[in-house]
């Protein structure tokens, strides 16, 4: 598989990366068997960057990648954690916390989890509106020093956050979502990592399956699924999105590949700092997502793409009004 490099600092990773979440409980019940399985089939197919966070079903997500990896060589893989989301135990989110003291303490329990003695990438899932940055990557900075992470990214910022977190220490690569239908980054933010030589991880490069082709109506509801609180799984607005696959799978058609597969080899057409993200469940789905690294798209099919496509054509926002508020990337630049 291709290999590319996050960022001018960070680790060159495979040109597709596995997103482990809804390997646990987020998206409606899991087969934890299969998911193993599937991990283990992305590293045999050349996959290398593996990417959970501790909150993701309370440590549930990390201690199946540990079972997933418990026979493969550790410098085999990379493994991108998110921390500092709180959950109460109904399973709510309750706030951040970044601070240094903190940081360090879920970094413990991530490493216990986990198997490992450090972890590739280390970044906070979303901006703490009660630590400055620079207090929270200074804490970061300092378990570099140690050798318990070796790399240092961010998630769901804005460029002026951006700009104060490298200025401590350099950041690898921002998480973020970016899409067919999710195109924010390409305000300022996609250009501000590139100057300042930061890579890109791009998860929902598939809206969490929405523009898929294998998403309809009825999808979703035998099992608690959370995407069926977002607003663009809902009402009109599905309805609206999923007439946009029928373009999508038009182009596909053309291309010889299913819509997942354009939808994904589109993100990695962005730039060669882009990594994005499939989140499979399963192998016949991973196998799938490989197919769009086998295939380039062409500059008439990357117009076709951008005519269907443009900035903002989605119906409905990724998430719900709360989370939304939450999201220091959809703040506009103040520079």
């Amino acid at each position: 598989m291709e290999q590319r490099k996050l960022g001018s600092t960070g680790p060159t990773v495979s040109a597709l990366g596995l997103g482990c979440m809804g390997m646990s409980d987020i998206y409606g019940s899991a087969d934890r068997g299969e998911a193993i399985a599937t991990v283990q089939a992305a590293i045999d197919a050349g996959i290398t960057l593996l990417d959970t966070g501790d909150f993701y079903a309370m440590g549930h997500n990390e201690m199946l990648v540990c079972e997933a990896l418990k026979d493969i060589s550790r410098d085999k893989v990379q493994i991108s954690v998110k921390y500092g989301a709180l959950r109460g135990p109904a399973g709510e989110f309750a706030g951040m916390d970044t601070r240094p003291a903190a940081t360090k303490n879920f970094l413990a329990y991530s490493l216990q989890r986990l198997g490992t003695d450090y972890v590739d990438i280390y970044r906070p899932a979303r901006l703490d509106p009660n630590v400055p940055i620079e207090e929270t990557i200074g804490g970061l900075a300092d378990l570099v020093k140690a050798g318990y992470i070796r790399h240092i990214g961010l998630s769901e910022v804005g460029s002026d956050t951006i700009r104060r977190a490298h200025a401590v220490h350099p950041i690898a690569d921002l998480q973020i979502e970016y899409s067919l239908i999710e195109r924010g980054i390409e305000r300022d933010i996609l250009k501000t990592c590139r100057e300042l030589g930061i890579g890109i991880t791009a998860y929902g490069v598939l809206a969490r399956g929405l523009i898929s082709g294998h998403w309809t109506r009825d999808s979703g509801k035998a099992g608690k699924d959370y995407r069926l609180m977002t607003p663009r799984f809902q009402g009109a607005n599905l309805d609206a999105n999923l007439a946009l696959v029928e373009s999508l799978r038009t182009i596909a058609n053309d291309v010889g590949a299913t819509p997942a597969q354009v939808a994904i080899a589109w993100v990695a057409a962005q730039g060669k700092e882009i990594v994005p993200l499939v989140g499979a469940r399963t192998r016949n789905r991973l196998t799938e997502s490989l197919g769009a690294t086998r295939f380039t798209l062409t500059p008439a099919h990357l117009a076709a793409l951008a005519k269907a496509f443009p900035p903002d054509v989605a119906s409905g926002t990724r998430y719900a009004a709360e989370q939304m508020a939450h999201l220091d990337s959809e703040k506009p630049a103040t520079a």
